[in-house]
């Protein structure tokens, strides 16, 4: 059976990431990350880029700046990176596509 849920959740925190990646080396606020999502899941809200963003922060992958404002802003961490880049191995959470050549 196929969790859509989960499906959505690891490939968002992928997709974050890559924002991020595209981001660098100035780093990204929560609205460009929901606006870039939302290009994919149309009904994406700021609530689940915080959980992803947070999720993500607690595995030492991206920095997270809660502004005096409420927003937040955040960047790869260098472990990120290099998640990003394919330089290390991904664990599971994150739908990370295998990478070709």
């Amino acid at each position: 059976m196929v969790d859509a849920a989960k499906i959505r959740r690891e490939s968002m925190r992928w997709y974050i990431l890559l924002t991020l990646q595209n981001a660098q080396p100035i780093g990204a606020f929560e609205e460009l990350i929901l606006t870039t999502l939302q290009g994919i899941y149309t009904d994406a809200t700021q609530h689940e880029v915080r959980v992803q963003l947070d999720y993500l922060h607690s595995r030492d992958l991206v920095d997270i700046e809660r502004k005096p404002d409420g927003r937040w802003f955040a960047k790869l961490d260098r472990y990120g990176v290099d998640v990003v880049e394919y330089t290390v191995d991904c664990e599971p959470g994150i739908a990370r596509p295998p990478k070709h050549c």
